[in-house]
């Protein structure tokens, strides 16, 4: 049997799951893609950090090359992340809409432009349910995105309006949703799906053009200054600027993830190089 590329195992949100699939049909590579729970995002730092070091570490000693991250920082859940035997490629992002938008000045001139939007894609439509983490994530234990009458049910009618009153439904900081167009089969659906929730909020609604370019470069194996390699022995470490993480030896954490809140970069005119 002739093999032709390297091979490498990848790591993905499964919110990715349409466009992965059909970047991985076209790779020079082998790709074993493991697709990992949305909700992972939604269980704090310290239980996503756990989750994706637990599947960092089931990788068979050996047989891959890299093990690719379709991730980004994602409000520090990967801070802290151990190479153990097998190198880690991680995109220089501070959540999966970079890679969807394709680059991160992009992605800052967006945040910029209009800080109240709210983000869908294929992705987040089909597969934005929580639950699949297995686990009660920090929205669900503060009722947030419940309705109102939901709330009552959980927590009694003086309760759910205290709740209401202090950390509010979760989207009421939001004017605008906009639908990343990725280019994948049957997104049309998705789109209008979108559409009706902004319609639900009163949102203005707003298609955005994606690209794949970073992911198909992350998936080729064609890795510059974009996107930071975790030698075994290292770990991922937040650079809190426009390089948006670093390496850190694996025993050290420079600085707990949580003593500081991931936070967007202003300057976009150089990229950290790893120690």
């Amino acid at each position: 049997m002739t093999q032709t590329g390297k091979r490498y195992r990848v790591l993905c949100c499964e919110v990715f799951f349409r466009e992965v699939c059909h970047l991985a049909a076209g790779s020079p590579h082998t790709l074993d893609v493991t697709f990992l729970p949305k909700g992972l995002h939604d269980l704090g730092h310290e239980r996503m950090l756990q989750r994706m070091q637990a599947a960092v570490d089931e990788t068979q000693p050996g047989r891959y090359e890299a093990i690719i991250l379709v991730y980004g920082l994602c409000n520090n859940g990967i801070a802290g992340l151990v190479a153990r035997h097998t190198p880690i490629v991680v995109p220089r992002a501070h959540d999966c809409i970079t890679l969807f938008l394709g680059d991160r000045k992009r992605y800052a001139e967006v945040f910029a432009q209009n800080p109240g939007t709210y983000f869908r894609t294929t992705g987040w439509c089909e597969r934005g349910d929580a639950s699949g983490a297995g686990e009660e994530t920090v929205p669900q234990r503060l009722g947030l995105f419940l309705q109102r009458q939901e709330l009552v049910e959980k927590y009694g009618e003086e309760n759910a309006d205290y709740i209401i009153e202090t950390i509010g439904s979760g989207v009421e900081h939001y004017s605008r949703l906009a639908f990343i167009r990725m280019g994948v089969p049957r997104e049309k659906a998705f789109e209008e799906q979108a559409l009706e929730e902004a319609r639900r909020h009163d949102w203005e609604f707003v298609p955005v053009e994606g690209s794949m370019a970073l992911l198909k470069r992350l998936l080729d194996g064609e890795w510059n200054d974009d996107f930071l390699v975790v030698r075994p022995g290292s770990a991922v470490a937040a650079s809190y600027d426009d390089g948006v993480i670093r390496l850190s030896p694996s025993g050290e954490h420079a600085e707990k993830a949580d003593d500081k809140p991931d936070r967007k970069f202003d300057q976009l005119d150089g990229h950290e190089r790893a120690p």
